[in-house]
């Protein structure tokens, strides 16, 4: 029923494909807090609006900067 392209949340393994890093990275940024996530129990996930925000944030202006 769900699209994973619309999923309101995405695993630390789905994330790390996406963003094409390793296991090690993913979890250590999201102990520092680089990548935002919930803790729910044991299991981690991170919400995809906010991991996209983070990300148009990241590259400073990003492709839609009008100058």
């Amino acid at each position: 029923m769900e699209n994973n392209d619309e999923t309101l949340v995405l695993t630390p393994s789905e994330a790390r494909k996406l963003l094409k890093c390793s296991r090690g990275t993913i979890y250590e940024e999201i102990r520092k807090g680089t990548i935002p996530s919930i803790h729910l129990g044991r299991k981690i996930l991170i919400p995809r609006a906010a991991l996209l925000k983070m990300l148009e944030n990241a590259g400073g202006h990003g492709a839609s900067s009008e100058e």
